[in-house]
This record gives C-alpha cells, sequence and structure tokens, in this order.
C-alpha cells in the first residue's frame, strides 16, 4: 500500500515547513471533538474509532514518515518525523492504539527481519491492519533482561516455546507479539536470546488482563504453553537477540513518542484553561507557589523539547544514540510524573458546582496522575536508568 494524498506529497515537498502547516491544519480539521479529551464532548473513544482515526491519518500521509517506500512509507527522516509529532502532540488526541507495532515492531523487523518478512508485516502494521504487543518483561526479570526465563527450544523447523510474560501492554487486543525469549540457560545470560514474531492465536497462548490503579486493563500476564512456531517466525539469528532487544529498548527510551514535551504542553494548557474558568481555580492560580511550579514546568518542558531535537539531529546524523536514551526516557517520566502530581492538586479543588471545564479538567488529570505512577516503571525504571547512566555515559565505577 502506498500513500497517495497529493496535498500531503505536495507538502512534503516543499519541505518541513509546509509539511508541518499542513499536518496541523489536517489534524485540527479531522479530529474529532469527541477524542479530545480538552474538549466538553469527550468520550473514551472505541478502539475500532481509534484504529479508524489512525488509518486516516496514515492515508493523509501523517504515519510511516521514516518506513521505506517499499514497504508503503514516506522514505522521509527523523527531521519529517518530528514535525508531524509536534503538530500531534499539539492536540489533545487519544495516544496511538499501535504505538508497539509502528515504533518498536517496525523498526526490528526493518533491521532484522528477512525480506519475507518485511513484506508480510509492514504495510499492515502501517495500515492499522495489525496490532502488536511487545513480550520482554517476566515476573522474575522486570527491566533485566538477563535474566529472562522464556524458554524456545529448536525442534527441526519448529520452535517450541513455555514460559510467561507480564506487563504486557496490549496484549489482548493484539494480532502478534514481539517475543524475546532464551535458547540456552538463565546463567547464560546476554548470550542465546532470540526474538519471535508470534501470531497471537497460537495455540497455547492464554491472555490474562491485569486491571491497572487506573481501572483499565491495558497491560496482561501472557503465558505460553508448549507453544509452537514455525522457523520462519524467528526474527534474526539464535544469538542476535540481545543486541535486538537493545536496539528496541533505545528506540523506546529515545524515540518512541517523540511528541511527549509537545503534548505535557497542551496538558498544561488545558490545565490553566481549566482553572481560569473557575472562580476557585483561578484564585489558587494566584499563589506563588503554584505561578513558581507552572514557570519551572514551562522551563522542564523546554528542556525536554531542546532534548528530543538534539537526539533527532544527532540520528540525522548518523551517531548512535544507545545509552543516551536512558536520559530522555528518564527526563520525560520523572518530568511528566511531577507535572501530573501538580495537576491533581489544582484539580483537586473542583466539586460538582466547578465549571464545566473544571469538572473535565479534573476527569482527565485524575486519570492522568494513576497512570504516570507507572511511568517511572515502564519503558525501564528510573533506578536502571540512572545505573545505565552512570556506567555508560558517566562511566563511574560500578563500587563508587
Amino acid at each position: 500500500m502506498q500513500i497517495e494524498n497529493k496535498q500531503a506529497m505536495e507538502a512534503i515537498t516543499a519541505g518541513p515547513p509546509a509539511y508541518r502547516q499542513y499536518a496541523r491544519q489536517w489534524l485540527a480539521s479531522n479530529l474529532p471533538e469527541h477524542m479530545r479529551s480538552d474538549s466538553l464532548a469527550y468520550r473514551t473513544p472505541t478502539l475500532e474509532e481509534c484504529r479508524t482515526w489512525e488509518a486516516s491519518m496514515y492515508s493523509a500521509g501523517l504515519a510511516g514518515m521514516t518506513w521505506p517506500k517499499t514497504y508503503g512509507g514516506l522514505g522521509l527522516t527523523l527531521r519529517e518525523h518530528l514535525v508531524v509529532n509536534k503538530e500531534v502532540g499539539a492536540l489533545a488526541m487519544p495516544e496511538s492504539v499501535s504505538s508497539i507495532g509502528k515504533e518498536l515492531a517496525g523498526p526490528i523487523i526493518q533491521t532484522v527481519g528477512t525480506e519475507e518478512q518485511k513484506q508480510k508485516f509492514l504495510p499492515r502494521i502501517l495500515s492499522m491492519s495489525d496490532f502488536w504487543c511487545q513480550g520482554f518483561s517476566e515476573p522474575d526479570a522486570g527491566s533485566d533482561l538477563a535474566r529472562l526465563r522464556t524458554k524456545a527450544t529448536q525442534e527441526g523447523d519448529q520452535w517450541r516455546i513455555n514460559g510467561q510474560k507480564i506487563w504486557t501492554s496490549g496484549a489482548a487486543k493484539a494480532h502478534f507479539c514481539l517475543l524475546l525469549t532464551r535458547t540456552g540457560t538463565v546463567a547464560d545470560k546476554h548470550r542465546g536470546l532470540l526474538m519471535f514474531a508470534v501470531p497471537m492465536n497460537t495455540p497455547g497462548i492464554r491472555v490474562v488482563p491485569i486491571k491497572s490503579i487506573d481501572g483499565k486493563e491495558s497491560f496482561a500476564e501472557v503465558f505460553f504453553d508448549n507453544v509452537l512456531v514455525p522457523d520462519s517466525a524467528r526474527l534474526g539469528a539464535p544469538d542476535e537477540g540481545w543486541n535486538a532487544a537493545i536496539r528496541v529498548l533505545s528506540i523506546e527510551r529515545a524515540t518512541n513518542r517523540m511528541y511527549r514535551p509537545w503534548r505535557f504542553e497542551c496538558e498544561l494548557r488545558q490545565l490553566i484553561a481549566a482553572c481560569k474558568s473557575d472562580t476557585k481555580l483561578h484564585a489558587l492560580l494566584q499563589d506563588g507557589y503554584y505561578q513558581r511550579r507552572i514557570g519551572e514546568l514551562v522551563g522542564e518542558i523546554d528542556a525536554h523539547k531542546g532534548l528530543v531535537e538534539r537526539t533527532v539531529e544527532k540520528m540525522v546524523a548518523g551517531e548512535k544514540i544507545g545509552a543516551q536514551g536512558s536520559l530522555t526516557k528518564l527526563y520525560w517520566s520523572e518530568c511528566h510524573q511531577a507535572f501530573m502530581g501538580l495537576a491533581l492538586s489544582l484539580v483537586s479543588h473542583v466539586n460538582p458546582l466547578s465549571s464545566p471545564l473544571a469538572r473535565r479538567a479534573r476527569a482527565h488529570f485524575t486519570t492522568g496522575y494513576l497512570f504516570a505512577r507507572a511511568e517511572t516503571i515502564y519503558a525501564g525504571v528510573t533506578e536502571v536508568q540512572l545505573d545505565i547512566i552512570a556506567q555508560r555515559i558517566m562511566d563511574l565505577p560500578k563500587d563508587l
């Protein structure tokens, strides 16, 4: 499938400023009002509504910017990817329901997949035909993949998989799992790790949803009981799993959801607008503490923007990000978690007599606060990121 949107192609040809203006106008004109979390018309969109919306973004030339044209992408650079992400972040739209497919599975398949795998998987990810989940974390491993236990044993031209994954986002809706397994023993640590693209309807796979603190069931435990997959499901050689996994994590920590600082800025605008719409909250905004903290947040968001933009320029120049992805992950997770705490302290004063916009903000930021508690855990816990930064960036000794 190729994108054939003439207006998008003209904007892309005209350069990044024109492309960004096109993205801004298209998104503002086409995003349904009920999918804007800062709107009084907001309601939680269904999975099918989100799928349809993201498929329309792809048709409009606003997805797959860096993917090769051969596989349905636009063949552009991370600069154009960031141009679109800035406009995506500027609107209070839903998070992608296919982030793992687009930003994790897709890039990995492009790197280590066979030509047949690329042709099979990549176009369907962009067109929103297939959803993916990521089977990395385990009950006894968490962020330490060297302790991974899920076992893959080769039997002729098949692999038998046994084990358990946890905190698997989107597993209940996924068609495929980007699964990391071990061919040897735990004592092998980083050696003998192997990655697969496993269909989630394969016999022996059982998904058990986990209800999180915000009341949603977006996570799950996934059990693999004598699951047989063909060798054609293997992504890379049996000993390439660790390098592929590290690439996944560097992508997840450095480039996944590049729109975050612009989305945080959007949320801050939503919070301030809601407070100004209500007499009591407006009075709180005049308090020195809140004025000082909001000012600090503006500075933190600007710093985050600079970090993202610098990362993009380095990658476009051919530099490897590696451990620097941990710096980005640490910064955005700690920043947003603190922001949501501030937001909650303001909207907690909302009552049934408050303005409609303030009541909408209370619902949004209460849920956001609860979810943000996990932001310093998923994609790598803060303690692990600090350890990586200390050892691999600052070159500090382990026994310091």
